[in-house]
């Protein structure tokens, strides 16, 4: 296919990107006919994926919101994804214009649009990074330039974590970021889970992507609970996203089709 003049050129357009994927799911313009494919096999396979997608985000704006209103002027979103309406700075902006923002994902389609967002904004920045490599983000000079870990900082992980396997040991890789945060700063965690879900609808889902670079790791709400490891979950827990404070009780029925659990926590001490 004919490369886009927007697509870097060290990228593979050849292999669908869940980054990509994800933009489709959204609505987004930023995706390549491969990603579209596999978007569609994975809608196909899982009807209610789109409404996945948006109730996960939808969930990512209430808890931005939240935590503006607890004070939290500091932002560290990993696996950001490509830019959309309602992202993690558009929402802190409007609620608080003195807070900062630092994206981090690995996929250089987001990261080259997260740039092009933001090139006249000295309050976010963006990096191309990989949450299997926490160190290598907390010691970054842009995110240590924009983010004072001496005050509370708000950790997004959202929609991340069911891309990275447990021989990733993901919970020491939150350990890490945790050891880095200030007293009164936040994490905040949704991923895929398979509760409820059907068999067939799994094992269909797996399969589509498989064909990228993250293969899936669907996981129970015990395990995400216990990602919060040091956090003192804020009510009301982890729950499926649309059930994570609902701007109204018709937006939080039939909460189990959004297949995404969430919760925000916060460190004490």
């Amino acid at each position: 296919m004919q490369r886009p003049d927007w697509a870097p050129d060290d990228i593979d357009i050849e292999r669908p990107s869940v980054a990509r994927m994800y933009d489709y799911y959204l609505g987004g313009s930023h995706n390549f006919a491969v990603d579209r494919a596999a978007a569609r096999a994975m809608v196909e396979a899982v009807p209610d994926a789109p409404l996945m997608a948006q109730a996960n985000r939808a969930f990512m704006r209430r808890a931005v919101q939240y935590l503006t209103d607890q004070g939290v002027r500091q932002f560290l979103d990993i696996g950001s994804g490509i830019p959309t309406v309602g992202n993690v700075h558009e929402v802190a902006f409007r609620a608080a214009p003195d807070a900062r923002v630092v994206y981090i994902d690995v996929d250089p389609v987001a990261v080259a649009h997260s740039r092009e967002i933001l090139a006249d904004d000295d309050r976010a920045t963006v990096i191309q990074e990989d949450l299997r490599h926490p160190d290598r983000i907390l010691a970054h000079p842009d995110v240590r330039g924009l983010l004072d870990f001496s005050q509370p900082v708000a950790v997004l992980v959202v929609a991340v974590l069911h891309f990275v396997s447990d021989g990733d040991r993901p919970a020491d890789l939150l350990r890490t970021l945790r050891q880095a945060l200030a007293p009164g700063s936040y994490l905040v965690l949704s991923q895929a889970s398979d509760e409820g879900r059907d068999e067939a609808q799994r094992v269909e889902a797996e399969e589509v992507y498989r064909r990228t670079d993250n293969p899936l790791s669907v996981r129970g709400r015990a395990e995400l609970a216990a990602f919060f490891d040091g956090f003192e979950l804020v009510e009301p827990g982890v729950v499926w996203v649309p059930q994570w404070r609902p701007e109204t009780a018709e937006s939080a029925e039939n909460a189990e089709r959004a297949v995404f659990l969430g919760g925000v926590g916060r460190l004490g001490g």
